[in-house]
C-alpha cells in the first residue's frame, strides 16, 4: 500500500468521523500537533538486540464518534534507533547504533473514562519507513553475534510496510494531552532479509515501541 493510498484512507474516514459529530449534540472535532520520544527494540531470536531512544512529531485529529468513544487519525514523522551486537576483527563485543525513520499512519479509536480529559485507546498503526540505517559505517564489516559471516551490514534492507497494534491511555485538559502508548508490530519486519542470501534465510522480528507523547489541539 502506498504513501497516498494511506494519506487518502485517513483524509476519507476524517470526513465520516466529522459527519457523526456534527451529528451529535456535543460532537467536537479538534486538530493537534504531536511529538514525544520513543523507545524502540526488535522482538527476535535471530538478533541480539537493545532498546534505544528515538523521537515523533506530527499531526493528529480527534473527533466525538458515539456515545462514549470518539476516533483518531494521525500522521506523524518516526525516527526509531535500536542497537544490535556484533564483535570486531580483535574479538571486541560493541553494541552497533542504527536507525529507522519512517512515517506512521494511525486509525484509533478512544473510550473515554472522563470526556476531553481521560481515554483508553487503541488501534491499528501504518508503518512506511526507510532502511535499518548503520549510524557509523565504521562498523559496516562487524560480525552479528551468533552468527560467522552475516555482517552488520547486512541487515540494513529490511521491511518497508509494517503494521502495529497500539494500546494506552491518555490524560490531560481539553487542548492539551499527555499519553503512554504500546505499539507492537504484528508484521515480519526482517523478513525482506530472507531471500538475500545471507547466512540465516529465515529472520523473524516484532517490533517494540513505547511512545510518550504529548499533544495539542487546537
Amino acid at each position: 500500500m502506498s504513501l497516498k493510498k494511506l494519506i487518502f484512507a485517513t483524509l476519507f474516514l476524517f470526513s465520516i468521523q466529522q459527519s457523526f459529530a456534527q451529528r451529535n449534540y456535543d460532537g467536537y472535532n479538534f486538530l493537534g500537533i504531536q511529538g514525544g520520544i520513543t523507545f524502540f527494540d526488535i522482538i527476535t531470536d535471530d538478533l541480539v538486540t537493545q532498546q534505544k531512544e528515538g523521537f515523533t512529531a506530527g499531526f493528529t485529529t480527534r473527533g466525538a464518534f458515539r456515545n462514549d468513544f470518539d476516533l483518531i487519525y494521525g500522521l506523524s514523522f518516526q525516527s526509531a534507533s535500536v542497537g544490535v551486537e556484533g564483535r570486531g576483527l580483535l574479538g571486541n563485543t560493541e553494541n552497533i547504533g542504527y536507525t529507522i525513520q519512517g512515517v506512521q499512519l494511525n486509525f484509533l479509536g478512544s473510550y473515554n473514562i472522563i470526556v476531553k480529559h481521560l481515554s483508553l485507546e487503541f488501534g491499528p498503526i501504518f508503518d512506511i519507513n526507510g532502511k535499518m540505517k548503520l549510524e557509523d559505517d565504521k562498523y559496516e564489516d562487524y560480525i552479528l553475534t551468533g552468527y560467522n559471516t552475516l555482517t552488520a551490514a547486512d541487515i540494513q534492507d529490511i521491511s518497508k510496510f509494517n503494521v502495529r497494534l497500539a494500546g494506552g491511555l491518555t490524560a490531560g485538559l481539553e487542548h492539551f494531552r499527555v499519553s503512554a502508548q504500546y505499539q507492537y508490530g504484528v508484521t515480519n519486519m526482517l523478513g525482506s532479509l530472507n531471500d538475500k542470501g545471507l547466512e540465516n534465510e529465515d529472520f523473524k522480528g516484532n517490533s517494540s515501541t513505547i511512545v510518550l507523547a504529548a499533544v495539542i489541539y487546537f
